[in-house]
């Protein structure tokens, strides 16, 4: 796809980008360099993503889509900590500016929730009060920027969260969000938390698999792939997140 990540078209790829990491020093980000001496990874950091980058996933997801165009697509990680929900976020927002119909967000990360906190809105109730109680589910929705963007927090803490994630009364609330928003997003827990992503998955068009180079392992991606397929789950693809990239050490040198 990009430099910063890749939305793979295999997940079975017979490059090795989920080996062990290499250690790596700080440095610069750097535009294309030739290699002229052995190269030494150093990490791009996850801010650093650029907004054609996400454009880019966004595009190849939802729009370029001719057959069975996604419009609820649940976002999980193979494992924690490797930017799912950043990445879901600034997908949401991208998508949001690319269309003119309605995009909403949710935050069905009950185990470790976050994205009220990225940006920067109140946790008062949200997507687990929706669970639980019985009003329309747009008093549960927060507007965000741009103006077709919204949110669904993930709401009070509770705990027996994958009976919640796996009922009845969330399909229905996702399918009553769908008659309210065009596209929608939902961020899940890790696949090596729990089993939410299937349930999710399964309530859904599809689902993105996050994965992080030099930390995730092929067989732990085949895996939650294989998971998925036996849940009857459409993956739509799988995004390599937090990439190395060589710097010569004839050029980091100069810095």
């Amino acid at each position: 796809m990009s430099r910063n990540f890749e939305l793979l078209q295999q997940i079975g790829k017979e490059q090795d980008v989920f080996a062990s990491p290499a250690p790596a020093r700080e440095a610069p980000v750097f535009e294309e360099v030739e290699t002229v001496a052995t190269p030494e990874p150093v990490p791009v950091p996850q801010d650093t993503v650029g907004i054609e980058e996400v454009r880019t996933l966004v595009q190849r997801v939802f729009l370029l889509t001719t057959e069975r165009a996604p419009h609820i697509v649940v976002f999980t990680g193979a494992e924690s900590g490797n930017g799912c929900s950043w990445i879901a976020a600034r997908a949401a927002e991208s998508l949001a500016c690319q269309v003119s119909g309605s995009v909403c967000l949710v935050d069905a990360n009950l185990r470790s929730p976050g994205l009220h906190e990225q940006f920067g809105v109140p946790n008062h109730h949200g997507l687990s009060d929706a669970l639980m109680r019985n009003e329309p589910m747009g008093i549960f929705v927060t507007p965000l920027t741009p103006r077709n963007l919204s949110l669904v927090s993930c709401g009070s803490s509770v705990e027996n969260v994958h009976s919640l994630v796996s009922s009845n009364r969330m399909r229905s609330r996702l399918k009553e969000l769908r008659s309210m928003f065009d596209y929608v997003l939902v961020d899940s827990s890790a696949m090596s938390s729990a089993n939410d992503a299937i349930s999710l998955g399964a309530a859904a068009d599809g689902v993105i698999l996050v994965l992080k180079a030099n930390s995730s392992r092929k067989e732990t991606a085949r895996n939650a792939v294989r998971d998925f397929q036996a849940a009857n789950v459409r993956v739509l693809g799988a995004v390599l997140n937090q990439r190395t990239f060589p710097i010569p050490d004839s050029i980091y040198n100069k810095f």
